[in-house]
């Protein structure tokens, strides 16, 4: 199927516009978690917790997890919108396909 370059460069514009909000929310969620991570804790503690560091330890380790791993994840979604990811890319596919209908012999 043919796409003209305007539908393309749309497509495109729509997933840099999705990207760049991904990045947003990355770093506003990202701000407020390590600002009210101490919050957090003050909410979250009651008596029994209190003296329990494998508490504070949980907490912390959800907040720098979840900033791990959707970073991971947010840098897969910028080298699949922004970078030369072949895997992913229509070029690709399209070599592929040439590679093993050459090595057939069809």
């Amino acid at each position: 199927m043919n796409i003209s370059k305007y539908e393309r460069a749309k497509l495109r514009v729509i997933a840099l516009r999705g990207f760049y909000n991904h990045l947003a929310v990355f770093v506003i969620v990202n701000i407020l978690l390590y600002l009210l991570r101490n919050k957090f804790t003050i909410i979250l503690i009651n008596e029994s917790t209190f003296d329990n560091p494998k508490f504070l330890e949980w907490i912390d380790w959800n907040v720098f997890g979840t900033t791990i791993i959707w970073g991971v994840i947010l840098v897969i979604h910028a080298l699949n919108v922004l970078g030369n990811w072949p895997l992913f890319k229509k070029e690709w596919e399209q070599r592929q396909i040439k590679k093993y209908l050459s090595e057939s012999g069809d």
